[in-house]
């Protein structure tokens, strides 16, 4: 599927209380049963997981909202896009589609937020699934910290796709994943004035002190913990991921090998086997 057609499906809804203004959040909703939600990073929306989402749609009800500033969703230059808010918008979604609880799957940013509801919010958790998430200090990279500097947004929209997809071989470890249709749609939201101003805001908003406060409440937990890790990954490192699943109390590690951050896109039957197994074994 290209990012058009994606595009095409996603729903809209407008939300209160999360900014100062209402703010638009597009999201995908498919299928029946258990509810999930797919939560993405940076510079990535609710595309990386075109792979894989009308899979689990077939036993499970999967919501994948793009992040504020993100993708589809309000990008105007008006409110904070920080896992703070994010968690906040995530909430306001659920409560919007009358979810009490749901399945958290988070990837990078997208798993700074699961893992913050998980501490902060566990009544609203049902299960969580953790890929090549941020957490601790290690993060944000320093390319990251560079696209945060207001001075960027003096670069042309070429310059910004060229910075781009130059990190897109880091992030994936097998080449034929690297296909034109998830180039294209990844950076598709970025190539514009308001998409380059809106990841510059994006990139500005990232912040250590979110995952630092977690870190010392990994252990209370309570919600079944599967953390699926590419292992070449050179900015969210398995170390991390070993870190974490000896912190959360009964939370398991599998390690993908030939994988890198983009893990649903690298690896997806693998990634999608992982979780469909982990899912089954706690209904």
């Amino acid at each position: 599927m290209d990012h058009h057609a994606f595009i095409a499906r996603q729903r809209t809804v407008m939300l209160d209380g999360i900014a100062h203004a209402p703010v638009e959040i597009a999201y995908t909703d498919l299928g029946d049963g258990p509810p999930i939600l797919l939560l993405h990073g940076i510079p990535t929306w609710s595309f990386l997981y075109h792979a894989v989402i009308d899979r689990l749609a077939e036993t499970h009800r999967v919501i994948a909202p793009d992040f504020i500033g993100h993708g589809s969703s309000d990008r105007r230059d008006m409110f904070d896009r920080s896992l703070v808010a994010q968690r906040a918008m995530v909430l306001a979604l659920m409560d919007h589609l009358g979810l009490g609880s749901a399945t958290l799957v988070g990837h990078d940013t997208g798993g700074g937020v699961a893992l913050m509801m998980a501490v902060e919010n566990p009544d609203r958790v049902d299960r969580l699934v953790l890929s090549n998430i941020v957490a601790y200090d290690s993060w944000p990279i320093d390319d990251m910290l560079q696209v945060g500097h207001p001075q960027w947004r003096r670069k042309s929209i070429d310059e910004i796709r060229a910075f781009l997809v130059a990190g897109f071989a880091d992030g994936l470890s097998r080449p034929e994943r690297l296909t034109p249709a998830f180039v294209d749609g990844i950076v598709a939201p970025h190539l514009s004035e308001a998409g380059k101003i809106s990841l510059i805001r994006n990139a500005s908003g990232l912040n250590t002190s979110h995952t630092m406060m977690l870190a010392h409440r990994h252990h209370t937990v309570a919600a079944p913990t599967l953390l699926v890790w590419g292992e070449d990954d050179p900015w969210q490192p398995i170390r991390d991921g070993e870190r974490l699943a000896a912190e959360i109390p009964d939370a398991t590690l599998i390690r993908v090998a030939n994988a890198s951050h983009w893990i649903p896109q690298d690896a997806p039957e693998e990634w999608l086997g992982h979780v469909q197994a982990f899912l089954a074994a706690h209904p």
